[in-house]
């Protein structure tokens, strides 16, 4: 059955929310490729290919290679997320920002305006940073910068926040206009976009024997088997009995229906890992400014995927945001308020306080499983990686995120689907009636 019938030449809207998005993500991987000027490009692209085994070349696959060739969006959405992060801490630490939150739409308007403002801020600092490490970094003797000195700095840093500020107006226009949240596909673009590169890469170690092809297939099935593991528990949801008492208003009865409150085992969804792997750029940006430190050293050797210390505070920054991220978003003190005020309950359990810790003994323990499961999937294909000496791209944060944002993005474009069969419906039935 046809969703809509339309004049030949017109779209519906979700058609053009889609269009609108891919408009928006094309612009992004445009400017992706546009470096800043004074920029030795061919030695900046050889030094992030024998750097790419590091969290710098984890981050320029996140950043769809914008990072290696140096692009004005080389600092992509980091300072945007990085920003989040810390108001979103605010609110829990500072009464003026948990009020804000609690204002509606308007005090979640002035916090995203902070937002922007923090954004920014970031991005002139980290901009300076990586300025000035790739100031002083060289590939075999050739330096990456043509004339350093303060005017590059300066262009540098310009360009770079200018490049940010402009992802993060895509990211909300496309959150906007488009279908999906527009920070996540972003982010999921630019990993999206490495995939030809690594099958290439793939099939040139294979036609020289550097892999064989039993290698191939065992990685393939764990890509297939991560992939069934992302989307089984990214569906999972635990299901609370509500049950509304009857009410009577003048001769009619409301109320005395049955329901449920699901709850997501991963209510978090990708934010933990997008939130984890922003917090562990700050060490390598730090080591890249003093690349000559004790701490720069250290760093270099144990601070690198599959390393044990990397691996350990990975794991335990997702869980952290896994429970901080889903406190935010899922309020159980609310809920029970909402409850009581509708008449609703759950079977045994008193209203009001009782609920809310009810609700929060659930919660804490969906959390913690969808942590260790962020964990694990972000981990154990790291460990395989090291374990086989697989050479290209491979990471379960990146097919995390991929998946996570693609079932999201379906689930709107569904409920959009869901919302033109009913504007249908109404029409034809606005129609059927005038007739009459």
């Amino acid at each position: 059955m046809a969703i809509q019938r339309l004049p030949e030449g017109k779209l519906n809207h979700l058609q053009k929310k889609i269009l609108a998005t891919l408009l928006f993500l094309a612009a992004y991987r445009m400017g992706s490729f546009i470096p800043v000027p004074g920029v030795n490009t061919v030695a900046l692209n050889e030094f992030f290919r024998t750097q790419g085994s590091n969290l710098l070349g984890m981050f320029n696959m996140f950043s769809g290679g914008a990072l290696g060739n140096f692009s004005i969006f080389a600092l992509g959405v980091a300072p945007y997320i990085s920003a989040s992060i810390i108001f979103q801490l605010l609110t829990v630490v500072l009464p003026y920002f948990e009020q804000l939150s609690k204002e509606g739409e308007a005090g979640r308007r002035k916090i995203t305006q902070y937002t922007r403002y923090g954004t920014v801020v970031l991005a002139i600092v980290q901009g300076f940073m990586i300025s000035t490490a790739l100031e002083s970094a060289n590939i075999a003797g050739i330096p990456l910068v043509l004339e350093p000195g303060l005017s590059w700095k300066l262009l540098s840093v310009v360009s770079l926040t200018a490049g940010t500020a402009f992802v993060m107006w895509l990211g909300e226009r496309i959150t906007e206009k488009g279908v999906g949240n527009g920070i996540s596909l972003i982010i999921f673009a630019g990993i999206v976009s490495s995939l030809p590169k690594v099958m290439a890469n793939t099939y040139t170690q294979y036609s020289s024997q550097q892999i064989t092809l039993v290698l191939i297939l065992l990685i393939l099935l764990v890509c297939a088997a991560v992939i069934a593991g992302v989307v089984y528990i990214e569906q999972g949801q635990r299901e609370i009995p509500i049950q509304y008492a009857k009410r009577q208003v003048g001769r009619k009865v409301y109320g005395g229906q049955s329901s449920y409150l699901p709850i997501r085992v991963n209510t978090a969804g990708v934010i933990p890992p997008i939130f984890a792997s922003s917090l562990l750029q700050f060490p390598v940006t730090g080591a890249q400014m003093l690349p000559d430190s004790r701490v720069s050293g250290f760093i270099n050797q144990f601070f690198v995927p599959g390393g044990w210390l990397y691996n350990a505070v990975f794991v335990f920054l997702i869980i952290f945001f896994a429970f901080f991220y889903t406190s935010i978003v899922f309020k159980t003190d609310d809920i029970a308020d909402n409850l009581q005020r509708n008449s609703g309950n759950i079977p045994g359990i008193r209203p009001g306080q009782k609920t809310a810790d009810y609700l929060q003994k659930i919660l804490a323990r969906l959390t913690l499983v969808g942590g260790v499961y962020l964990a694990a999937i972000c981990i154990f294909p790291t460990i395989f990686m090291s374990r086989f000496s697989v050479q290209f791209s491979f990471g379960g944060t990146s097919l995390l995120i991929v998946v996570g944002v693609a079932l999201e993005t379906f689930r709107q474009i569904d409920a959009h689907r869901q919302s033109l069969r009913y504007d249908s419906f109404v029409s034809k039935g606005t129609i059927r009636a005038r007739r009459r």
